[in-house]
Formats: C-alpha cells, structure tokens, sequence
C-alpha cells in the first residue's frame, strides 16, 4: 500500500494535470524579487512548442496599469517584470495571489495563470510613538495589568509580530521590545516612563462592548460612522475620558479617524468595497488617572454598483476571407465589472443582425466567431458592436466595436448585360469600324472582378474568324478588320468570352450575331441573249404562228434579261411581273398552259439567277431585259423570236455563311 505522503503527491500530479487540462496554472514566488526572476516553465506545463511560440502572438497580460509578469520569448518561461511588494499589494488579506492570463494569438486561446506571492521578512515591527508615558495611582495594588500600546509589524505569517518584551530600568523606566519570529529575527523598542499618581478609584466604561455598523461605499468623506462613548464615575482630571486607537495601523489610520474628545469614528477617504469590505477597530478610553476601558468597533462595507463594466479587446482580426468556414474566431475579448453580487454579473451580446454569434472562453474571456460564411458582395465590412451589462438597479454598461473588413474570394463569375446581341453592318464598311460593344459585370472585387474579353475561334469560308473581326480585350468593342461583300458573306454568328482576373479564372460566353446589309453596288449583268459579235449588240429571234391572222395581238416570247447581283427581292418582283404578263398570254390563247409544268413547284426554287433560269426554261420562251448603266425596265419586244434558251454556265450564288466554334 502506499502511504499518506505518495498519495498527497499523486493527488498533486493529477491536480496539476487537470489544471493544465482547463488552461489553469499555479504559481507562487516570493515578493521582492529582482525583475526577470524565474516564476514558471508555461510552455512545457501547457505544451506549446518552442521556437514558434513568439511567432504565434503569444504573451502575457494582466488586471490593472501594472504588468507584473511577461513571458521569455526564448525560453517560454514565466518571469517577473516588475519588482513586487506583498504589503503594498495585498495588506488586507492573508494569502496575496495575483491572476493573469496567456492568450495566444494565432489560436484566439487563453489561459489562465494564479501566482502565489509569499510573504518574506522585509519588515521590523514598530510603535506608533517611540517614547510612552504610563501614569499609576500610588495606590494601585500589587498584580494590577497596565495595557501597553502594540506593535505593528506589516509582514504575514510567522514573520508578523509574535512577542512583546519589557526590561526594567532605573527611575521605573521601561523598556519595552517588540520582535518576530523572522530567520533572523528583527526586533523594535520603546521606552515607558512610569509616573506615580494619587488615588483614581473608577475606570472608564463604554457604553458597548462591540459597536456594529453597515455603510456603503459611496458614503461622501466626511460623514460621521459611529459615535462610542464612555463614561468614568470620578470627578475632575480622574473623570475626563480621551479616546483612541489601541491598535492603529496604516489603513485603519488612512480610511478613519476617532475624535479623542467626542468619540466620533469619521471617514477619511472614499471607501472602495472592492478593495476592503471590512474593518475591526479597538478603541480605547482612558481617563486622567491613567485607567482604561477597551471597546470593538466592526465596519462592515456594502457594495454599491459603481463600476462600469469593462470590456477589453485582447486580440482581434482586422480582415477576413469572405469564405472562411463557420465557428472561425474573429476576436478574443476579456470583460469584468469590479462589483460583487448582481451588481458584478455580466451579460454580454452582440448588436444588431450579424453573421456572428459570442462564445464563453475561460471565465471573463468570450470569442467572437462566424456564425455561417460570409459574402463580401452583400456586407463587405462589419462594424461588430460588443455590449455587457451588469445586474445592478439601474443596470451599468459599456460597448466595444470591432471593425473587421471582409476579404473577396474569386466566387462570381462576368455577367453580360444581355443574353444574346445582334448587329447590323452595311456592306463595303471601312477596315476597322466599329460594329458594337459588348459589356460584362463581375460582383467581385479588385483583381477578382477586372473583366477581359476574346474571341472564340471559328472559320468563315474557310479562313479564321480573327481575320474578320477582332474584340478590344479591356472595352469588349468589336471592330470589322475587313471589308465586307454581301454577295459572299451575309451573315457572321461568333461568341465572345468575358474572362475576370481570379485564380482560377471564371467566365462566361454571349453569342454575337452580325447581318450584312446589301447595298446597290453592282450594275445589271445581261444573261440572254448573248452578243451577235464581240462589241456587236445584243441579238434575238422572235418567232410568229404561221396561222395568225392580220391584226391577232402577237406576244413577244423573248425579252432581254439583265439582272443585278443585288438582293433576291429584285429577283422575286422580275419573276412576279413574268408570271403576271405570261398569264396574260395565255388568256389571249398565244401561249401554251404550263402551269402543270410549275405545278408544285415551291417559289424559293426561282430564286437568284439561276432560278430565273429556271423559271424561263419551264416556259420554254426567250425572255430579255434591256436596261441603262444603274437602271432598269422591263421591256416586251415585238421584233422576232426563238424557241430555245441557249444553255449558259450558271454563276455562282453565295449562300449565307455561319461562323462558329
């Protein structure tokens, strides 16, 4: 089995261990000891690795103006910055322990470090007065007790005050020492001078043997606490009772003061209920024969919500990635209130509708995190308003504001302003011009949202595409870089492509559709009849029926085609005037039916030239036009005819063409 003192050191380990589990260390040094003196290994107790520790933003802060201890960035040890005085820093209480935290940065972690500050024997004891004189009745019977004034010794603990000494002198002078039970011990005197007086038959008397009173702390200076009274039986020097203060020390005699004459306890200075909520003092009352009588006074300080909760920003973000994932801590805050009670309790909260939510760290300690991702095209900065409020009547609060920017992530691809866009572009346009502009829109921002445009290579009768037209990559405007012939090209469909500048890139395309327009810049081209001669004119035969009779109506069944490789409308309204005037013809019995010959036959097959063609060798008979340098009629001529169509090479008649990827 093991004993008593392996199970206290195994109930230690597994303390500290548990400590260290919850971010809570435990410390203690002595006080007085000299700044960067060795206080606790933190990174080893808590695990954090080293050299990268001063990279992670770790340090040390404390409550208050004064930065008792900081870290060693080198060796992660605990030090002392400043020199500590226990009796200065704790005089009110027993055990002296001071609180700070180590927050890590990169980790928005906190953890909590308590340091032990012990008490050393930097102090000797000491009197109020060096020199007391004690007056004794002359009939003051042998074994009477005199009550001597104490000695006050600020240490703690074995080195405080722990006996009282006297040594006889001559002319019934005393000495009296004062020493403590330091290694080694100091020691303070005082000398008593005993005066024989003439019979003080009656003591003093309180009226109390223990005055209780409750203040608050906002009491005003000044203000009257309590008032002891005594009272002596005799007459005269014997009868008078002055008070004071049997045990006095510095913070008694800082905060109170106790009239000699009336008794009054007053207060000095503003009572602090954080600081102190309790005071003894021993009163004493001494009339002019040198009797006495010894009293209690116990003020017991209330508190009063006067301190504003206190919120203090410990490590913050400035800008965050609009994709960072939900629970991602922004901001690590402490927040106290220096009150007790409700009037200490803290409710702390975010304003407004916010993607952020609070979290409790480590006591005082709250993380602000993301409460799902962000989206820097709706909100791209936030200015986070932290508030906490105590439970006090009426309630105190204070606020903090974090700004925090939101970073842009490449997540919006370029929008065309329109699905789709169309132009028209006359023909025999100049090299260059411009034919329209297209235009795209990226929600992101920066670089992220710079919107540059290219062509999607295609082909248009079999040469590239970018010989034809070409898109300014910065202004998305489209230029012609030739010169368009609508009798070989008609139409040109190609895609552009908006690309932004993220990586990766995102982009998207919009379709371009660019019509040619026909323009009259091609004279009429004559098809039938060809020349008689080279340079000679132009020939035809017209034939007449043997059989018709003097004055029958005889139709010319030639007429002169010219015709203009403009636009299949002019072709369309020649073919409809031919059919008009042949229906005619019929009508006057001159011309055979052949509309069983055209009979299903669809319209579009007579349309361009050798439609026309077509049209002519279905009704087998010579059709010509005659027409000036830029004008045209049409014309039936009386003069002869012929049977036949001579058979010609047809031209060729460019179909529309579509450029595509």
């Amino acid at each position: 089995r093991w004993g008593r003192r392996q199970r206290v050191l195994l109930w230690g380990v597994l303390l500290a261990a548990w400590e260290a589990a919850w971010g809570q260390l435990r410390y203690s040094v002595p006080e007085e000891m000299p700044k960067g003196s060795f206080v606790g290994d933190v990174a080893k107790d808590l695990g954090l690795q080293l050299p990268a520790l001063p990279d992670r933003g770790a340090r040390v802060v404390s409550e208050g103006r004064t930065q008792y201890f900081s870290l060693h960035g080198k060796t992660g040890h605990l030090v002392t910055a400043e020199r500590i005085d226990r009796e200065q820093l704790c005089r009110l209480v027993e055990k002296c322990v001071l609180r700070c935290e180590l927050i890590v940065e990169a980790e928005m972690q906190v953890y909590g470090i308590q340091i032990e500050i012990t008490d050393i024997n930097d102090n000797a004891p000491s009197f109020k007065e060096n020199e007391m004189e004690e007056r004794i009745s002359e009939t003051t019977a042998p074994g009477s007790r005199f009550p001597l004034a104490r000695a006050h010794d600020p240490d703690s603990g074995q080195n405080s005050l722990q006996s009282l000494d006297r040594e006889q002198a001559a002319f019934h002078e005393l000495v009296l020492r004062a020493s403590d039970g330091g290694d080694p011990a100091r020691t303070g005197t005082a000398r008593i001078r005993v005066t024989v007086l003439d019979a003080n038959d009656n003591a003093p008397v309180f009226s109390q043997a223990e005055y209780t009173v409750r203040v608050p702390e906002d009491v005003p200076v000044g203000s009257t606490l309590v008032t002891v009274t005594a009272t002596d039986a005799d007459e005269g020097l014997y009868g008078q009772v002055k008070y004071s203060l049997k045990k006095e020390t510095d913070v008694t005699s800082d905060v109170f003061h106790l009239d000699s004459e009336t008794g009054e306890v007053t207060l000095l200075q503003n009572l602090d209920f954080e600081a102190g909520n309790y005071y003894e003092l021993e009163v004493q009352a001494r009339d002019g024969g040198g009797r006495f009588d010894t009293a209690k006074v116990l003020i017991t300080v209330t508190d009063v919500n006067d301190n504003v909760p206190e919120i203090f920003v410990r490590s913050a973000l400035s800008d965050i990635s609009e994709d960072a994932p939900s629970g991602t801590v922004v901001a690590l805050l402490h927040v106290q209130d220096h009150d007790s009670g409700a009037n200490g309790e803290l409710h702390c909260s975010l304003e407004g509708t916010v993607p952020f939510r609070l979290e409790k760290s480590y006591e005082d300690y709250y993380r602000v995190v993301t409460a799902r991702e962000l989206d820097r095209e709706q909100v791209s900065e936030y200015n986070l308003t932290v508030r906490a409020a105590d439970g006090g009547s009426p309630s105190l609060q204070s606020s903090a504001v974090l700004a925090l920017r939101v970073l842009d992530v490449n997540d919006n691809a370029p929008v065309f302003s329109q699905e789709r866009y169309s132009a028209r572009l006359g023909e025999n346009n100049a090299a260059g011009a411009l034919v329209l502009t297209v235009r795209a829109t990226d929600a992101d921002w920066g670089q992220n949202a710079r919107v540059r445009y290219r062509l999607w290579e295609g082909r248009v009768r079999g040469a590239p595409l970018s010989s034809y037209v070409s898109v300014q990559a910065d202004t998305g405007a489209l230029y012609a870089l030739r010169s368009f012939d609508y009798e070989e090209v008609r139409e040109v469909g190609l895609w552009v492509r908006a690309e932004d500048g993220g990586e990766p890139a995102l982009s998207s395309n919009v379709s371009v559709r660019l019509l040619i327009v026909d323009e009259n810049d091609n004279a009429p081209q004559l098809l039938y009849p060809p020349p008689a001669a080279p340079g000679g004119g132009w020939a035809g035969v017209e034939l007449a029926p043997r059989s018709a009779e003097p004055g029958a109506l005889v139709l010319t069944r030639w007429l002169l085609l010219a015709v203009a490789a403009v636009s299949c409308l002019f072709l369309a309204f020649l073919l409809l005037l031919l059919a008009l005037r042949l229906r005619r013809c019929r009508r006057s019995h001159l011309l055979p039916d052949t509309s069983a010959a055209l009979r299903g036959v669809p319209p579009t097959h007579f349309v361009g030239i050798d439609g026309v063609r077509a049209f002519l060798h279905s009704y087998s008979h010579d059709v010509s036009l005659t027409a000036d340098s830029r004008k045209t009629q049409l014309r039936f001529s009386a003069a002869s005819s012929c049977d036949t169509l001579p058979a010609r090479p047809p031209l060729d008649d460019p179909a529309p063409l579509l450029a595509h990827d």
